[in-house]
């Protein structure tokens, strides 16, 4: 797939992208995610499961973003970013220029890196060969990215903080005159941390109308199921208390969640579009092991042998 400078993002046909197209890439996202984590014995699956239609639906019909203006594989790690440290890169490239009438994509939750990884091969901004220093030292391709991972502008630290340095962000946009907005991808288990809530009060308060979130709602987290640690709901009643525009839609339904964003950006009032999702969507094998679904390490050979029939499935059927 290739995309248009401004435009949201088009097919290798250089139409518009539809739901059917999101649909393919998300099972593809799916199928290298469950490969490396196959390879690894061990990764974040359910994640892939839950946030792919999302990640496809914002990068193939949501986000205005120019072409990939960094190399196809990826470089080395140059060190943290300072003034003493001119080498020094952010992994934002991949999302395109910085161009007034552009958007910026912050990815907050970054565990959830190598399913962005796999997005961007698929839509060309990464090359097919981009995986092959995951999660090696020295390697920008790490398992919970960071500022100069691929597709990533800053590094999130502790859940919660891309949200603030968005806002940020979003506000110098305004007092620039961009219309280029900011687009944040968010996990429903970053609304446990207090700098969340206080992101989105500074957002109201500031009337930051350039600022959407896009919200992966799988009711997971690192020890279970959310209701069972520290339930975050209504969080749409939560949201529009705190000044935010709340759009609520199934996380797999690329329309709903297209929808959701038209006409955003002219407003002074950030959007929240919290995106219902199943932690096990298209990787139906995992429901045996709920509620602990955060991380994958294989249990047994059989466990082991029983995922690889099952990526042997997916692969073959995405090739019928």
């Amino acid at each position: 797939m290739t995309q248009a400078a401004v435009t949201p993002a088009t097919t290798a046909l250089d139409a518009p992208a539809t739901a059917v197209d999101v649909r393919r890439v998300a099972d593809a996202v799916r199928r290298r995610v469950l490969a490396y984590t196959l390879k690894n014995n061990g990764g974040y699956l359910s994640q892939a499961c839950s946030s792919a239609e999302i990640l496809a639906t914002l990068y193939l019909r949501v986000m205005r973003l120019g072409d990939s203006i960094a190399p196809l594989v990826p470089r080395p790690f140059a060190g943290v970013p300072g003034p003493d440290n001119p080498h020094a890169f952010t992994g934002a490239a991949y999302n395109g220029p910085r161009a007034p009438a552009l958007d910026r994509f912050i990815f907050s939750p970054v565990h959830y890196a190598l399913v962005l990884y796999s997005l961007l091969i698929e839509l060309g901004r990464l090359g097919p060969n981009g995986l092959d220093a995951f999660n090696q030292d020295g390697s920008t391709v790490e398992l919970i990215g960071a500022e100069h991972s691929p597709g990533h502008e800053v590094t999130a630290g502790s859940l919660g903080q891309a949200l603030s340095q968005a806002g940020g962000m979003a506000l110098a946009r305004r007092l620039r005159g961009d219309t280029g907005r900011v687009w944040v991808f968010m996990s429903d288990g970053e609304f446990q941390e207090g700098q969340t809530w206080e992101a989105f009060a500074a957002l109201a308060h500031h009337r930051i109308g350039n600022l959407g979130v896009y919200i992966d709602a799988n009711a997971q987290q690192c020890d279970g199921a959310m209701t069972d640690v520290m339930t975050i709901e209504p969080l749409a009643a939560r949201l529009g208390a705190f000044g935010a525009d709340v759009r609520e839609v199934d996380g797999h339904d690329s329309d709903a969640l297209a929808a959701a964003a038209e006409g955003f950006g002219g407003g002074d009032r950030p959007l929240a579009v919290i995106a219902r999702t199943d932690p096990c969507r298209g990787i139906e094998l995992m429901r045996e092991r709920t509620p602990k679904l955060h991380y994958v390490r294989f249990k047994s050979d059989a466990e082991l042998r029983a995922y690889e029939a099952l990526l042997a499935d997916m692969t073959a059927e995405a090739a019928a």
